[in-house]
């Protein structure tokens, strides 16, 4: 004990020898000193209250990036595909159309660059869209979401109870409790989850709906968000025969897409997709804009989704806006001089030379963009936007692909084309996405995505993408209804025709 006791003396005074105690009272020890510390402590207040802020403002830049982590695109069961032979028997138990609205319906579907796979509600299939209910429309959506949810969150590993934010949009179909809170009960989500409904937003609600996440990444960490983007078919399926409003009928089909999105810097290496602009563009000021595309009543009393002549001009207008105002934020510099200065030659030119040519210079989309992600709303609007944008068959084939497959799915097709690109395995990391999608309103929203990493291309078209493209588009109506162009009231009896095999 007396031996340990000398040990740890020894240890002490070994140390005091090494470092002699410091007396702070006298430090410093002169006011000189004093002052020099004072005088560097409040010069150095500034550089620090600016490291600070730059700090602050680079934490709050990260957590404002908006990620895509994860997308489901839905695929209704076998049973609801609406081949042709089928189609031509709805058309025809619509008693209210008479041989002239069948060949106008023909035209249509033939020049519509739809094909035999697509998909209907199950309320046709039953006889029933005549008659639809409130319960169809919940029907068509509860199908949706417990079909699509469940795969993406098995896939993501997440849980419902994990979301922070919830946002649904599907414009024809409005219940009470709303959809999401159908979602909220059924996953029993938590209590202070974040909900967005959406309803009347048309085509360009699912680009809405990510603007609305996008703004609220920039006032909230660490969030997940679930966005869902469909339409109800059920409840605006239009049984008159104004030719605008059963238009509808021949382009809209059943679809719908759920995605997880992210602004947490922890999941940014599992992310698929960066969000790094979007524009929206909104003609609801204009008349003309804002009576193209309405869901209203017939003379008869028919509820339907109305289609004017004028839809053209007003998606034009719309077009051409949004990318004057998108195009200085996703194109290089480069591009934009060379447009500018091409521009103000050709105004030069036209003003002294009355034989200079009237055709305008184009901006090229292709320096700044990768990939064409379109919206599938018609063979017609694929080829306006093809056109506008100078693009090859190649940059408009998803969305040719998709429209042929898939049909028309309102707000989540955009979703479909991005899948044909996935599946196709054409996005490599690095790669930049350009969606264009119209909505009534009229409304026209565009954005660009970055490709955060390769991708494996396993979604909706895994089964039958080596199908595609396929070269034969021909629609099976002209086959089997093209008698009809050359029919004769008088003369042809449709009440006892038997449609073809």
């Amino acid at each position: 004990m007396i031996d340990f006791i000398s040990q740890q003396h020894i240890y002490i005074a070994l140390a005091r020898l090494s470092f002699p105690p410091i007396n702070f009272l006298q430090f410093p020890q002169t006011e000189k000193e004093d002052m020099d510390l004072l005088h560097l402590f409040f010069c150095s207040l500034p550089l620090l209250s600016l490291f600070y802020m730059i700090y602050k403002n680079l934490d709050k830049k990260m957590h404002q990036n908006c990620y895509i982590l994860d997308y489901e695109c839905y695929m209704p069961t076998d049973d609801r595909k609406l081949s042709t032979k089928f189609s031509g028997e709805v058309i025809m138990r619509n008693k209210n159309l008479g041989l002239d609205e069948y060949k106008f319906l023909l035209n249509a579907i033939v020049n519509s660059g739809i094909g035999e796979e697509t998909y209907a509600p199950r309320m046709v299939f039953e006889g029933r869209e005549a008659c639809p209910t409130v319960h169809h429309g919940i029907v068509e959506a509860d199908e949706f979401f417990h079909d699509s949810i469940d795969k993406l969150m098995k896939r993501t590993n997440f849980s419902p109870s994990e979301i922070d934010v919830l946002v649904v949009n599907i414009s024809m179909f409005a219940a009470v409790p709303s959809l999401s809170s159908r979602i909220i009960n059924y996953y029993n989500m938590r209590e202070d989850i974040k909900v967005y409904n959406f309803s009347g937003m048309g085509c360009s609600a699912s680009l809405v709906s990510i603007n609305v996440v996008e703004n609220i990444f920039k006032t909230r960490k660490n969030t997940l968000a679930l966005v869902l983007t469909s339409e109800s078919l059920s409840s605006s399926w239009y049984n008159g025969n104004e030719r605008s409003m059963i238009l509808a009928n021949c382009l809209f089909r059943t679809g719908g897409c759920a995605m997880i999105l992210t602004n947490k810097t922890s999941l940014k290496h599992r992310a698929m997709f960066k969000l790094k602009s979007l524009v929206r563009t909104h003609h609801g000021g204009n008349d003309e804009s804002f009576n193209c595309c309405v869901q209203k009543e017939d003379d008869k009393g028919f509820v339907g989704f109305y289609l004017g002549k004028n839809l053209p001009s007003a998606a034009t207008r719309a077009f051409i806006e949004n990318l004057q105002n998108i195009a200085p934020k996703i194109l290089p510099l480069r591009e934009l001089i060379r447009f500018t200065l091409l521009q103000y030659a050709t105004k030069m030119q036209q003003k002294w030379s009355k034989s200079a040519s009237s055709a305008r210079p184009q901006i090229n989309f292709k320096t700044g963009v990768d990939h064409f992600c379109l919206h599938t709303g018609g063979k017609a609007v694929i080829d306006a936007i093809r056109q506008s944008l100078n693009l090859s068959e190649f940059d408009v084939e998803p969305a040719r692909m998709t429209l042929h497959r898939f049909g028309n799915t309102s707000a989540s097709s955009l979703w479909y084309v991005l899948a044909y690109m996935d599946a196709k395995k054409r996005l490599k990391k690095g790669d930049r996405v350009f969606m264009v999608s119209f909505g009534a309103g009229f409304k026209c929203n565009s954005c660009l995505w970055e490709v955060m990493r390769d991708l494996e291309g396993k979604n909706v078209w895994e089964n039958f993408i080596h199908n595609y493209p396929t070269k034969n588009l021909n629609n099976p109506f002209l086959e089997k209804f093209g008698w009809l162009r050359n029919a004769d009231a008088d003369t042809v009896s449709l009440k006892d025709y038997q449609i073809p095999d």
